[in-house]
């Protein structure tokens, strides 16, 4: 492990982690110290808020003064630094950014975090190439094959603005997908309850069943052929693999989903250039309040799913 030990450090405490509880905070910014060694340092004093002890629950003030001690900081074993490539895409990746926040367009094929055998995601990534960003969280997800705009806040306070935002459904999210067929519905909103399980193999799989979580998404075609439609989908909610799963009930599969697709349509795309899920996250809009500023964030569709619709088509201007 390569070890950097660090000087003492008295930290001011601004808006963005009111609120917040001391040992989460701690956690947050120091990178690489184990929660057990947080926790003992609050257990015997060493970290001190306004020059006195205080609690693991203790929460955070404006103006606050929490010191830190001396600490040997270090990557966690097993924990990877990113490649130059990987650094480089998800550098080259971002669409947005202010104080408060930063948007990105997650490549395909990238986890957002890590976990279940993934050492390093998009979250990690950015952790250790921005350092400048201490407090940097991710705002919600997106599956490992699909692509586009990412959030993550840079303060808590945004962190928890954003979470309401997603909860009151004001946070308008568009996406882009292929879908398998020829679309005759028209503008439709498609209401399916969904429910999760784990496989024997530990995968993760989504299915209808009435007695889950509600899911609603609306579904707009772009352009259609007798082979596929490209379509916008509007999320009304935000369960995992929603749209995959809403498109595979209706009739008309994902193109390149391999966990709930048509295996004949996706060899047939194969041939047109395919290689991935085709669904891409394409737009996201929402309004901050206390600015108050409305921020709208697109992202380009890349060039091999471009290729794939030009191949069909279905390219356009309009995307």
């Amino acid at each position: 492990m390569d070890n950097d030990r660090q000087a003492s450090r008295q930290i001011s405490i601004d808006i963005g982690h009111e609120g917040q509880r001391i040992d989460n905070y701690l956690v947050t910014i120091l990178k690489g110290v184990p929660k057990s060694r947080v926790y003992r340092l609050l257990r015997k004093g060493e970290v001190r808020v306004n020059k006195g002890r205080i609690k693991p629950g203790y929460r955070l003030k404006k103006g606050d003064i929490v010191r830190i001690p001396p600490l040997v900081m270090g990557t966690r074993q097993g924990q990877q630094c990113p490649s130059a490539k990987l650094s480089e895409l998800i550098l080259g990746a971002i669409l947005y950014e202010d104080e408060d926040m930063l948007i990105l367009d997650k490549p395909s094929g990238i986890a957002v975090h890590g976990g279940s055998g993934i050492k390093l995601g998009v979250i990690e990534t950015l952790r250790v190439l921005r350092p400048d960003i201490p407090g940097i969280e991710l705002v919600h997800r997106l599956d490992r094959a699909t692509s586009g705009c990412l959030m993550f806040a840079k303060n808590r306070r945004t962190l928890l603005r954003l979470h309401t935002l997603l909860r009151e459904n004001a946070v308008d999210k568009r996406y882009l997908t292929l879908l398998k067929g020829r679309w005759h519905k028209g503008e439709q909103r498609i209401d399916i309850a969904l429910s999760k399980n784990r496989l024997q193999s530990g995968e993760r799989m989504v299915h209808q069943d009435d007695s889950g979580k509600m899911a609603s998404s609306y579904f707009y075609p772009i352009k259609v052929s007798s082979e596929a439609s490209l379509m916008a989908v509007k999320l009304m909610t935000g369960r995992m693999h929603q749209i995959r799963v809403h498109a595979a009930q209706i009739g008309h599969p994902v193109a390149g989903d391999d966990k709930y697709g048509d295996r004949d349509f996706n060899r047939q795309m194969r041939k047109s250039g395919l290689s991935r899920l085709f669904l891409h996250a394409h737009r996201i809009e929402f309004e901050l309040d206390d600015k108050p500023r409305k921020i709208m964030v697109q992202a380009p569709l890349a060039e091999d799913l471009r290729k794939c619709l030009t191949n069909l088509d279905l390219a356009g201007d309009d995307v």
